[in-house]
């Protein structure tokens, strides 16, 4: 844990640096996909990371947005999403981080999210999870006995569902809830650790778009899993909620 808070933060000023500046941007995207960009930003941030990975536990795993696996030697594997939010970052706005977080097999053990503009992180082990900034932790808890006509419901955007039919499913749980945030990005899973928002629904995720926020979600006593209550770690439509009443009523209005 000590690890990864030091080195997520380290990140963070990387990718600081780039904030805010004349970036030029790159369209990753392939052949008949939405745009998706990626800027010396996002590049440097990871090979940072993968540096001081390397440095401290060379026989560990690496999986990252921008380049790829590299393979270790044991069961240990870290995900890094260098900037979560690409598109807000490069549209001067604050709803982006720095994603971190490892495992072992399939089980989640560590995961942390770095918004370094804002100087916060979030951090968490699956048992309990923490918010930091200015050097004060406070340990958080999820939002308890919030019904869905009450609760508030987050998505990076609507578009990001890979089926109309999912998005109209989406969109049916919206139409419960109190009201909705679109553009939150992963800020979305630290509003819900900290008891600000009540479900983040999405799509289209990648394993190191979920991976870090998981131990972060659940260490705060929320539940994260896919649309079909499976275990959320391998991406996809993702549901997360603050409790599991909550959790169960989003699944049944999805399914």
């Amino acid at each position: 844990m000590a690890f990864l808070e030091a080195l997520i933060e380290a990140a963070g000023e990387v990718a600081l640096k780039y904030f805010r500046s004349d970036l030029t941007v790159t369209d990753k995207r392939q052949k008949g996909k939405a745009f998706d960009p990626v800027t010396r930003a996002d590049r440097e941030t990871e090979e940072f990371i993968r540096q001081r990975i390397t440095e401290a536990y060379p026989g560990h795993s690496i999986i990252g947005e921008e380049f790829g696996a590299k393979s270790g030697s044991g069961t240990y594997t870290w995900l890094i999403d260098p900037i979560d939010g690409t598109r807000g970052f490069i549209s001067g706005t604050p709803m982006w981080g720095v994603l971190l977080g490892l495992k072992r097999g399939s089980d989640c053990l560590v995961g942390a999210m770095r918004q370094p503009y804002t100087g916060e992180t979030w951090i968490g082990d699956g048992r309990a999870a923490y918010f930091i900034r200015r050097q004060e932790r406070t340990r958080i808890r999820a939002r308890e006995h919030t019904g869905l006509d009450k609760a508030i419901i987050c998505c990076t955007h609507p578009a990001m569902y890979p089926t109309d039919e999912a998005r109209e499913k989406f969109m049916g749980v919206v139409d419960r809830c109190r009201f909705s945030r679109f553009g939150t990005e992963c800020l979305g899973y630290g509003m819900l650790a900290s008891g600000y928002v009540d479900l983040v629904v999405e799509g289209g995720l990648s394993e190191y778009d979920i991976m870090p926020l998981i131990p972060i979600v659940e260490g705060a006593g929320g539940i994260i899993t896919d649309w079909q209550g499976n275990p959320a770690l391998n991406g996809g439509l993702i549901v997360a909620a603050a409790s599991e009443k909550l959790h169960s009523e989003a699944l049944e209005l999805l399914n």
